[in-house]
C-alpha cells in the first residue's frame, strides 16, 4: 500500500499534468523544454516583472477576465466571432495563445520574433465587416491596442490580487513596459508603458465598449457552458466567479447580463476567497518550469 506522502505526490502529479495538458496542449511538454532550455538571448531577463506575472497561477484568473473584457469591444468581438474558431476549437485557441505568451516571455529572441511574425501573418489575412457594416482588419493598430490593453490590465490586476508575490508600484510600471515591447512588435498603437498610461487608455476605450449578441454568446460559452468534463466544472466555476469579480463593475454587469451564469451573483469577498483557493491549488499542482540559469541572457 502506498504511503500517504506517495499518494499525495501522485495526486499532485496527475492534477498538474491534467491542468498543463488543458492549457498547453499535447505538444506542451516539448514546447516547454524548447522555450525554457534553448540557449540564447531573450527579450526579457530572469529578473523582469513580465516573467513573474506570466509565470504565476494568477494568469488563470486574469486570462479569463481578459477574454470577457475584450468581448465588449464590438468590432474586435466581431472579428473574433467570425475568424478565431473559438467555439469549434476552443482548446486549440488556448494552446496557441498560451504558447505565444510563453515564447515571447521566456523564449529566445529568435523564437519570440518568429512567433510574432506568424501572428502578424495571420492578422494580415483577417478582414471583414461587423453586423452593422463597420469594416475591420485584425492588424488595425487601434484594435491591437485594445486587445493588448485589456490583457495587460486583467493580467496585472489578477497578479496583484492572486499572485504569489505582488509587484510594488515600480514593478507594475516595469511590467507594462515589458508587455508594451511585445505589443509594439505585433503592431499595436502606442501601448501603455506604465499604470497611469494604462488607466488613461482604458478610459479612452470605455465609451465604445458595450455588450452585443456576440459578446453575450461568448459569455455564455465561457461562463455557463464551457467545454469541460463534470469533475472540472466546480473549480472552473470558482475561477469564473473570480474572473468576473476582477472586472470593473460596469463590465461585470455587461458580460453577465443574459449569460445565465451565476458568476456575477457571487459576492465579492466569496469570489476572492475562491480565487485565492483555486490559484493556490493550481500553483501547488503545476511543476516549476525547467531552468538553467547559465543559459539566460537578456537581449535588452
Amino acid at each position: 500500500m502506498a504511503s500517504p506522502t506517495t499518494a499525495v505526490r501522485r495526486i499532485r502529479r496527475q492534477a498538474g499534468e491534467a491542468v498543463f495538458l488543458r492549457v498547453a496542449g499535447p505538444d506542451g511538454a516539448r514546447n516547454r523544454e524548447r522555450i525554457h532550455l534553448t540557449p540564447g538571448p531573450r527579450w526579457f531577463g530572469p529578473d523582469r516583472p513580465v516573467r513573474q506575472v506570466h509565470g504565476d497561477a494568477s494568469m488563470f484568473v486574469g486570462g479569463l477576465a481578459a477574454l470577457l473584457l475584450q468581448s465588449l469591444h464590438p468590432v474586435a468581438m466581431a472579428a473574433v466571432a467570425a475568424h478565431s474558431g473559438y467555439r469549434g476549437d476552443p482548446w486549440g485557441r488556448l494552446h496557441r495563445t498560451s504558447t505565444f505568451l510563453a515564447v515571447t516571455t521566456f523564449g529566445t529572441s529568435a523564437d519570440a520574433e518568429a512567433a510574432v511574425a506568424r501572428v502578424r501573418a495571420v492578422h494580415a489575412r483577417v478582414r471583414g465587416r461587423t453586423a452593422d457594416g463597420v469594416p475591420y482588419r485584425a492588424d488595425d493598430p487601434e484594435l491591437l491596442g485594445w486587445v493588448h490593453a485589456a490583457e495587460a490590465d486583467c493580467f496585472l490586476r489578477a497578479h496583484q490580487l492572486y499572485g504569489r508575490r505582488p509587484l510594488d508600484p515600480a514593478g507594475c510600471d516595469a511590467y507594462l513596459a515589458d508587455t508594451a515591447r511585445v505589443a509594439r512588435a505585433l503592431g499595436a498603437d502606442r501601448p501603455p508603458e506604465d499604470v497611469r498610461e494604462l488607466a488613461l487608455r482604458m478610459a479612452r476605450y470605455r465609451p465604445g465598449l458595450r455588450p452585443t449578441d456576440a459578446s453575450r454568446d461568448t459569455a455564455r460559452f465561457l461562463l455557463t457552458d464551457p467545454p469541460l468534463p463534470g469533475a472540472a466544472r466546480l473549480p472552473y466555476a470558482v475561477l469564473a466567479a473570480a474572473a468576473v469579480d476582477l472586472l470593473p463593475s460596469w463590465a461585470r454587469t455587461a458580460v453577465t447580463a443574459g449569460s445565465g451564469s451565476a458568476a456575477g451573483r457571487v459576492p465579492g469577498p466569496a469570489a476572492r476567497a475562491g480565487g485565492r483557493a483555486v490559484t493556490r491549488a493550481i500553483r501547488w499542482a503545476l511543476p516549476p518550469a525547467p531552468a538553467r540559469a547559465a543559459q539566460y541572457s537578456s537581449s535588452g
